[in-house]
């Protein structure tokens, strides 16, 4: 008997809150990146994205939503100031609201290599930026493309456990999975979810410390950002007409279709496409400039 996939309503990504290393990058000099905790501000930030989330679920039920149960469950990368992160996320919801949590290595932060020498550390993030961030790699450390690669092996992961209902064990209609990471790795998981190309990504902007990007699922039951957020906040996030057009199309599209008139699908690769759309795009015009006299000839209007 097969299993009856239920899809999450939502899946919100999460960056930690502040940490000593965001106030002060001098503390990686003297501690690990994964040891890095929040500060006081940083776990205050905690609280607040939790009773975000809390309210974005329970705003949606108020709103209409089919079922009366709902649940959330928790992905969190294994350093200490995201695990801090869900632990004071985790102070909104009661235990029975919770279905499960997991630490998930593959979602955590970019490993930027030795941060013991301050000084040549920001000469390497200085060659970063001309270089490009997606594929610089930190010497003994990774690159964003790594970051990719591991972040869509979790994915393949994610979908199994969705498919068996792994992490909705009690098969709720309002289903909410929350992933508490890092700016770099969400950007990414966005990126490999929604298909932006590297030159996309390159543009996108950093969430703040525990800023809250939801993906919901619109009316034909693929993701958007748009069913939750606003063009105006996913411009601020760095996304261009364009993909903000492919977000709206995914707001009401059925799972499955393809947007055709999504342009780094297709015509982004091909130039000679380009030219092929000016050259009919003027035979049309020239037609338009004809008419017809007495039913026998053709001449210029």
């Amino acid at each position: 008997m097969g299993v009856n996939r239920i899809l999450p309503k939502r899946i919100i990504l999460v960056r930690h809150g502040e940490s000593q290393g965001n106030l002060d990058t001098a503390a990686y000099t003297t501690t690990p990146d994964n040891r890095i905790p929040l500060t006081p501000a940083g776990i205050g930030q905690a609280r607040g994205a939790g009773e975000e989330i809390r309210r974005i679920v329970t705003e949606g039920r108020a709103a209409g939503e089919e079922g009366d149960d709902w649940g959330v469950y928790f992905y969190v990368s294994p350093y200490v100031r995201t695990r801090s992160t869900l632990s004071e996320i985790g102070r909104s919801f009661r235990q029975e609201e919770i279905d499960g949590a997991r630490e998930e290595c593959r979602i955590r932060e970019q490993d930027f290599g030795n941060f013991q020498v301050e000084e040549r550390m920001r000469v390497i993030k200085e060659t970063r930026e001309r270089f490009g961030r997606f594929f610089y790699r930190f010497p003994e450390g990774e690159s964003a493309a790594d970051v990719y690669d591991r972040v869509t092996s979790f994915m393949e992961s994610l979908w199994r456990d969705i498919d068996m209902n792994r992490i909705n064990r009690d098969g709720v209609s309002n289903f909410n999975l929350v992933i508490v990471s890092h700016g770099l790795t969400t950007r990414v998981f966005l990126m490999k979810w929604f298909k932006w190309t590297v030159e996309q990504f390159e543009h996108l902007n950093n969430p703040t410390n525990c800023e809250v990007r939801v993906m919901q699922l619109g009316t034909g039951g693929e993701y958007s950002l748009l069913v939750h957020h606003t063009e105006e906040e996913l411009e601020r996030w760095g996304l261009s007409q364009e993909m903000i057009a492919d977000q709206k199309w995914r707001a009401t599209a059925r799972r499955g279709d393809w947007n055709d008139d999504c342009i780094w699908h297709l015509s982004h690769f091909f130039d000679h496409f380009k030219e092929s759309d000016k050259d009919k795009n003027l035979e049309e015009d020239q037609q338009d400039n004809l008419c017809l006299t007495d039913g026998s000839e053709i001449v210029k209007c």
